[in-house]
C-alpha cells in the first residue's frame, strides 16, 4: 500500500514539474506574486496591524471581506456535486472534481487571510482545543474553525482518493467516494452558514444582526462560485484537452439564474425592512448605498454591484443570451463583481460604520493590505494550478502508473514510479 502511495506521489511530482514556457511563465509568476504577498507580510508582522488600515472603529476589513467571499467560492462546489452525485447527470458527473479542487484552494486562502487578519499566526493556538482555549461550543468563531478545516478534509480525502486509484488503473471505492461526498453537501451549506452566524450574532452590529444573512450568503455563493467555475471550465477544454459538453456548461448557467434572482431578492427584502421600518439602523444602509452626515460613504461600489448583478440576471435569464459563450461570460464576469462588492467591503463596512458610539471612519485598504492579499490569492492559484496539472491527465487516463514491461501509458507516469515499483 505504501509503496503504491509513493508511485502515484512520484508520478504526479514528474507530472507537476513538466510543462511548456505558458505553464513555467504561469507558475513563476504566482511565485512572483507570493513573494510580493510575503514581503508585505513581513512587514505588517514588523509594525504590527497599524500597517493597515484597520482601526478600533472598523477592526475588520479587506482581508476579511476577501475570506467571506471565499468562503461562498468554496461552498459552490456543490453545484457540480449536487447534479453529479445525487441525480448521478452525466455531463457534470465528468467535471465534478475541479469544483472539489477549486473548492480545496479557495479554503487555503481562506484560511490564508484568516491568518494575516489576527496579526500573529501564533494566536491561532487559541483556536485549538486542546492548547487553547477556543469556548468551544458557545464561540460561533470556534465553530468556523471546525466545519472550515472539516470541508477542506472532506474535499481533500475524496480528490486524493479518487486520483489515487484512477492512477493506479482502478475505479474509486464508491462505499468510500459516495458517503464522504453527501458529507461535503451540508459541510459546504454550513461552511457559508456558520460564517453568516459569526456576523449575525453581534447584536451590537444591526447590519448584521438579521436572520436572513445565511440564505443570502448561500444564493450569492451560487451566484460567484459558479462564474469563476463557468470561465475555469472553458480555459481547461481549450488549454488542457478536457471534453466538457456544452449541456453541462447551459446546466450550470440555468441554475446560477434562479441564485441570482434569489438573491437579488433577498436584498430587496433586507432595502424594504430598513427603509420601511426607518429606524436609526437605518444609518449603516444610508452609508452604504449614499452617504450618511456629510460621508460620501460607498455608494459608486453599492449601485455597482446591484447594476452588475441585475445585468447579469437578465443574461443568464434569457436563454439566448446564457446560451451564447460572449454573453455568459460578460454575464460570469458582472457577476464575479457584483458579488465580490457585495461580501466584501459591501459587507463588512457598512457594518462597522457608524460605530457603536456613532463615529464615522472612512476604511481604505492600504497598499500592504493589497500587497498581502495579492500573496494570498497567488498562493491559492497556485495550488490550483498544480493540482489541476496533476488531476486532468488522471482523469484523462493519460497518466497512470503501468508496470515495467508494458507497452502502454503515459511516458510521464512511468520515470519515477516505474523505477519505484
Amino acid at each position: 500500500m505504501l509503496h503504491k502511495l509513493f508511485q502515484f506521489l512520484g508520478g504526479a511530482f514528474k507530472h507537476v514539474i513538466t510543462g511548456n514556457r505558458t505553464y513555467y511563465a504561469w507558475v513563476a509568476f504566482l511565485l512572483l506574486l507570493m513573494g510580493y504577498g510575503a514581503m508585505g507580510y513581513a512587514h505588517q508582522f514588523q509594525e504590527g496591524l497599524i500597517a493597515t488600515a484597520m482601526r478600533d472603529q472598523v477592526m475588520w476589513g479587506f482581508y476579511i471581506g476577501n475570506f467571506t467571499f471565499l468562503v461562498g467560492v468554496a461552498a459552490a462546489a456543490v453545484v457540480l456535486v449536487i447534479p453529479a452525485y445525487i441525480y448521478h447527470w452525466g455531463p457534470i458527473y465528468e467535471i465534478a472534481i475541479i469544483g472539489e479542487l477549486l473548492a480545496i484552494s479557495a479554503i487555503i486562502m481562506c484560511l490564508g487571510f484568516v491568518s494575516v487578519d489576527i496579526g500573529r499566526p501564533d494566536r491561532f493556538l487559541h483556536l485549538m482545543p486542546i492548547f487553547g482555549s477556543p469556548n468551544f461550543p458557545r464561540s460561533m468563531l470556534s465553530w468556523d474553525v471546525l466545519v472550515l478545516n472539516l470541508y477542506l478534509v472532506l474535499n481533500t480525502v475524496i480528490v486524493s482518493h479518487m486520483l489515487y486509484k484512477q492512477f493506479h488503473g482502478q475505479q474509486p471505492n464508491k462505499k468510500i467516494v459516495v458517503p464522504l461526498v453527501l458529507l461535503s453537501i451540508p459541510a459546504a451549506v454550513s461552511i457559508h452558514s456558520v460564517t453568516a452566524f459569526l456576523y449575525g450574532g453581534i447584536p451590537g452590529r444591526p447590519f448584521w444582526n438579521d436572520a436572513i444573512l445565511a440564505p443570502r450568503f448561500l444564493a450569492s455563493a451560487f451566484c460567484s462560485g459558479p462564474a469563476i467555475i463557468l470561465i475555469l471550465l472553458q480555459i481547461l477544454r481549450k488549454t488542457a484537452g478536457l471534453q466538457i459538453k456544452d449541456a453541462a456548461i447551459w446546466k450550470i448557467a440555468e441554475l446560477m439564474a434562479y441564485a441570482i434572482f434569489i438573491n437579488l431578492f433577498f436584498l430587496g427584502c433586507e432595502v424594504f425592512k430598513e427603509y420601511y421600518s426607518n429606524t436609526h439602523h437605518l444609518s449603516h444602509m444610508e452609508y452604504l448605498f449614499f452617504g450618511y452626515h456629510g460621508s460620501p460613504g460607498l455608494g459608486m461600489f453599492a449601485w455597482t454591484s446591484v447594476i452588475a448583478n441585475v445585468i447579469a440576471l437578465v443574461l443568464f435569464l434569457v436563454p439566448a443570451t446564457r446560451t451564447n459563450f460572449f454573453t455568459l461570460n460578460i454575464g460570469c464576469v458582472l457577476l464575479y463583481i457584483g458579488v465580490y462588492i457585495e461580501k466584501g467591503i459591501g459587507l463588512v463596512i457598512p457594518g462597522l460604520t457608524p460605530d457603536t458610539l456613532g463615529e464615522i471612519y472612512e476604511y481604505v485598504p492600504t497598499k500592504h493590505e493589497v500587497q498581502v492579499a495579492a500573496g494570498i490569492f497567488g498562493m491559492g492559484f497556485l495550488a490550483f494550478t498544480l493540482m489541476i496539472k496533476v488531476a486532468i491527465p488522471v482523469a484523462l487516463g493519460k497518466l497512470q502508473y503501468k508496470a515495467k514491461g508494458t507497452s502502454a501509458g503515459d511516458a510521464d507516469a512511468e520515470g519515477p514510479a516505474a523505477h519505484a515499483a
